[in-house]
């Protein structure tokens, strides 16, 4: 009798002992509620999520590097054509861009130093300017995109800049050569020990016109001078001012792969840097919710890393592009 009495105070024990351990257990897993089901610790989860990112950014690396791959291939048995084509792409807007992302990506780290940290309202700050940056590069990209659909450079099948280049391009050179000849060439510089003597005997002649003459005509000067010029069209009738982007080299066959080329590298990329702008969005919500703190910062730490990787990538399409020479 006191052998069952024995063997039922064990199992009680063994019963009560269980059940502590699993309500412990489930105490630990409730004490945070950022904390999933399947994870020991927050630790283990912003691990987890963490190398969960750096797999998906290195296959955005993969889909990335086999455009660039086709850019290095084709730029290497085309090299006329990216030459004519980056003279369509303004690189004050480009470099302005990469300035606008590389700030970006210090308010960026900002906001992450800040949430673990857990100071909300510059969270809050640091992240709406990362928005702001990233708008405005939208914005610059919608100017570039508008003049040259306006221009009729398209990707592929749609590229009509064709109509209106030769007649451009020869008028740009044109104007070109008349200007070039209004302005004196630049008098070599003499030694002033020989022209001291010749100075003491001769008069002083005629002042010489100031060189940029050019530069300081007025438009109406100008356009008659120019028309004096025997090579400038007789027929004009208005100054032909030449648009800085026209190219001085003839256009090739094949000059639609470049704009291809280009909408398809900068587009994906502008679709990128607009996921990335609404996971701003997620992350101010969460943030004025207090579901991002001190204890829990792994989304803003996430969204850190996508940006950084958006902004590494402009600053190879700013130089494979605008600055091809």
């Amino acid at each position: 009798m006191s052998g069952d009495a024995h063997q039922d105070n064990s199992e009680g024990a063994a019963e009560t002992h269980h059940g502590g351990h699993g309500e412990g257990h489930d105490h630990g897993h409730g004490h945070s509620p950022h904390l999933a089901h399947h994870f020991d610790s927050l630790d283990q989860q912003f691990e987890a999520g963490k190398l969960g990112m750096w797999l998906f950014l290195a296959t955005e690396v993969l889909l990335f590097g086999g455009l660039f791959v086709f850019y290095t291939v084709y730029k290497a048995n085309h090299p006329d054509l990216f030459e004519w084509g980056s003279q369509f792409l303004d690189k004050r807007w480009g470099a302005t861009n990469t300035m606008v992302l590389l700030f970006s990506s210090l308010t960026m780290a900002m906001a992450v130093r800040e949430a673990q940290l857990g100071r909300k309202n510059r969270i809050l700050f640091y992240l709406a300017v990362t928005f702001v940056c990233g708008l405005g590069f939208m914005g610059i990209k919608y100017l570039e995109y508008s003049k040259k659909f306006h221009e009729g450079l398209f990707p592929g099948k749609s590229f009509s800049y064709a109509t209106v280049d030769a007649a451009e391009q020869e008028r740009a050179r044109i104007e070109r050569e008349s200007l070039d000849s209004l302005i004196p060439p630049k008098a070599p510089e003499a030694n002033p020990k020989e022209i001291e003597p010749i100075a003491k005997t001769q008069a002083k002649g005629p002042a010489l016109p100031p060189t940029g003459l050019a530069v300081n005509m007025g438009k109406d000067e100008m356009k008659a001078k120019l028309k004096e010029e025997s090579n400038y069209p007789s027929n004009s009738d208005e100054l032909y001012i030449a648009p800085y982007h026209v190219p001085t080299v003839p256009r090739p066959e094949n000059a639609h792969v470049f704009f291809s080329i280009y909408f398809c590298l900068t587009g994906l990329h502008g679709i990128h840097v607009l996921i990335g702008m609404a996971v701003m969005v997620w992350l101010m919500w969460l943030v004025m919710k207090n579901k991002i703190g001190k204890e829990f910062f792994t989304p803003v730490d996430l969204g850190g890393l996508y940006w950084h990787l958006v902004d590494l990538i402009w600053i190879y399409l700013f130089p494979l592009l605008y600055l091809v020479e």
